[in-house]
């Protein structure tokens, strides 16, 4: 699957679970030193050169170690960014996740694939629709991605187990939550589906993990469908971070009498196309153009050596962090805000993150700490 030394993919596997160090900064760090090995080496002095009162310590490679072989154990595969392998639409994001962990068989993510989410307390009406589409929609030859929650997930994964189904975890892809579908799980896996995690095996889901969990949901998939949902929900976040994509959203109509049907109906009210059937979502598919196609973001350049290139000024820090507040904003704000250009504030933003400055939200959003 791919080339890369071992050496490389430990380097880049400590470096993605450095402390301090999220999806933008590690970007970052890959563009500006060219190598994880050499990125690793700098980040001590780097982020002591922009202020941060105790030098950040990278993951130690036995930590590293110790995941690969956990994950080895399992028969789980480990993709980077960087691999032929990788979800190309996952690899287009901005910025895309660093790498992700793939148990079972990959190859359900190397189709189309839509997204089915909703309330985990769903009506027995939401129950089988949500599992009519899937079955439908797996038919038509797309993959039906979900994240294994109770209601509309396990619906979802259920009726497209005949063709392959993705599974998008909290935790690590061993963590079955809720345990009461570790049949589904099995279920899942035995008939050539695939769990896809950004946390290490053996990692139990916190609270935390879901919005990542969702954005990954929303990323791996061309259309999101909502089924059920309330108006405060993680179904909505998917769906909200999916329209950030620029991938389609669709929701299936409710009554105004269940609160379950609220979100999707607000969902309606703001643009998002009705869905009443398999049919609907193949003509969304059939109408969507212009998603952005990956253009190597993780290719590694040529070692810059121990020096980084590229790096921010403190002026320039300083103007940007001027800008930010306890509310996050988007980048292409602060681009426009600075009149600075794009890798000048993301090289600038990796900067501040490193110093503990600024935390980036789940859609890329920079905020003060």
């Amino acid at each position: 699957m791919t080339d890369r030394p071992a050496a490389f993919r430990r380097d880049w596997l400590r470096l993605a679970r450095t402390p301090s160090v999220g999806a933008v900064t590690f970007r970052e760090l890959i563009r500006r030193f060219g190598d994880p090995s050499l990125a690793l080496e700098a980040l001590p002095d780097l982020s002591r050169r922009v202020g941060r009162m105790t030098p950040i310590a990278p993951q130690t490679p036995a930590q590293a170690e110790d995941e690969i072989a956990a994950g080895d154990a399992l028969g789980a595969r480990l993709l980077l960014a960087c691999d032929p392998g990788f979800p190309a639409l996952l690899a287009a994001l901005d910025p895309p996740p660093p790498l992700i962990w793939v148990l079972g068989d990959p190859r359900p993510l190397e189709r189309t694939c839509v997204a089915i989410v909703g309330a985990r307390a769903a009506s027995a009406l939401g129950l089988r629709f949500a599992g009519a589409l899937a079955s439908d929609l797996g038919a038509a030859g797309l993959t039906v991605v979900s994240g294994l929650a109770r209601g509309v997930d396990g619906a979802a994964h259920q009726g497209a187990l005949a063709t392959g189904t993705a599974a998008v975890l909290g935790g690590g892809v061993d963590d079955i939550y809720p345990a009461q579908h570790a049949d589904l799980y099995a279920a899942i896996l035995a008939a050539e589906g695939c769990m896809v995690s950004e946390n290490p095996p053996g990692r139990t889901a916190s609270a935390a993990d879901f919005p990542r969990r969702n954005r990954i949901i929303a990323g791996l998939s061309r259309a999101v469908v909502v089924v059920e949902a309330e108006l405060r929900s993680g179904s909505l976040i998917t769906a909200r971070l999916a329209a950030e994509m620029g991938r389609d959203v669709l929701a299936v109509p409710g009554s105004p009498l269940d609160p379950r049907s609220r979100g999707g109906n607000d969902l309606l009210r703001q643009g998002a196309a009705v869905c009443e059937g398999a049919e609907d979502v193949l003509r969304s598919l059939a109408g969507l153009t212009g998603l952005a196609e990956p253009d190597l973001p993780f290719e590694p350049a040529p070692a810059v050596g121990p020096e980084p290139s590229g790096a921010a000024t403190e002026t320039t820090r300083d103007n940007i962090l001027a800008l930010l507040s306890p509310s996050p904003a988007p980048r292409d704000e602060i681009v426009r805000l600075s009149g600075l250009t794009t890798s000048e504030v993301n090289a600038a933003l990796a900067e501040l993150e490193l110093s503990g400055h600024v935390v980036f939200t789940t859609g890329g959003g920079a905020a003060l700490a």
